[in-house]
């Protein structure tokens, strides 16, 4: 079956919280492959590849957030696959 690939973008108070390490967490749970980092913009970047019904719960799990995290909002696009064999985090861009 063919992977799916989103980005997704999300804003508010997710730096200094685990954000990206929840987010690897909740992402290697539902079998997805890609990676999470922070922008220097304050913001967290998410590339997800995998199964579409994956793609939609890691996207309502980080429309929420970990605790400690206030998601102010969250926008999600359609991306190209990178071919990541895993989800891991990123360096901030």
């Amino acid at each position: 079956m063919p992977r799916t690939a989103e980005r997704l973008l999300i804003e508010g108070r997710v730096q200094g919280v685990g954000f990206r390490w929840w987010t690897v967490g909740q992402a290697r749970a539902l079998g997805l492959a890609g990676w999470v980092r922070n922008r220097r913009d304050g913001s967290v970047e998410v590339l997800a590849i995998g199964e579409m019904e994956a793609l939609e719960a890691l996207a309502r799990a980080c429309a929420q957030g970990p605790a400690g995290a206030v998601v102010r909002s969250m926008r999600r696009a359609r991306a190209q696959d990178d071919g990541s064999p895993s989800f891991d985090e990123r360096a901030t861009a």
